[in-house]
């Protein structure tokens, strides 16, 4: 029943995950290429002298691209489940309930791991062959809570889709706007270090949203 359900969501997404791959690794690859651009014309030198004493990282661009990814995703995924009474027929699978919606959960979850970890991979080869570890090292962890959002877009996008009643969507929504920003306050390089184990288990418990979502489906809290 599991491959079912991966198969499921797939049919469902696989045309939208090609094209934010996409998306994603051209414009890591255009950060890159910027920072080819800089050697190029004013050498090494200065590129380390600019992340040294003006905080650069080079990779800025992408700052709210993992995030949005994550919401549409959420919303392709689960939108439809929703909007065309597909929720109730997933549900009477011959499958516990929130089993099918961890299930669904995970496919979206390792989907968007693997669409980041190749952005953060084409960052790291680009870097570590102009810069010293350490700045390779900050560009990495100045990145990882961009990443880390995206994953927090997706839970909550989840969590607001599956609500059966749209008063309660509406502030779900108010709070998972205020949630997310909690990724963005500081702009600083290396800003979220100290909080990043905090943040990413937290970001992880915000699946748990979608439960809730799921248990007032089925005890019948829905829109007349």
């Amino acid at each position: 029943m599991r491959k079912a359900i991966y198969y499921k969501e797939w049919l469902k997404t696989r045309w939208y995950l090609g094209l934010s791959s996409l998306l994603l690794v051209v414009l890591t690859g255009y950060c890159l290429l910027n920072i080819s651009r800089v050697i190029e014309f004013k050498g090494a030198v200065h590129l380390w002298e600019v992340m040294l004493e003006r905080d650069a990282i080079f990779v800025d661009l992408l700052t709210y691209v993992p995030l949005l990814i994550g919401l549409l995703l959420g919303v392709f995924q689960y939108a439809p489940e929703m909007q065309q009474s597909r929720l109730k027929l997933t549900l009477h699978l011959p499958y516990p309930h929130y089993r099918t919606v961890a299930v669904m959960l995970s496919y979206g979850t390792v989907s968007l791991c693997v669409l980041y970890a190749v952005s953060l991979v084409l960052i790291g080869v680009g870097f570590r062959a102009v810069v010293a570890h350490e700045l390779f090292a900050r560009v990495l962890l100045t990145a990882l809570p961009w990443y880390v959002a995206g994953l927090g877009a997706y839970f909550l996008t989840a969590w607001v889709c599956l609500e059966p009643t749209w008063k309660r969507r509406i502030l779900d929504i108010l709070v998972a706007a205020g949630v997310l920003r909690l990724y963005f306050l500081a702009p600083a390089p290396e800003a979220y270090n100290r909080f990043l184990p905090g943040l990413t288990l937290f970001t992880l418990a915000l699946s748990l949203l979608s439960m809730l979502s799921v248990y007032r489906f089925k005890t019948g809290e829905q829109d007349r």
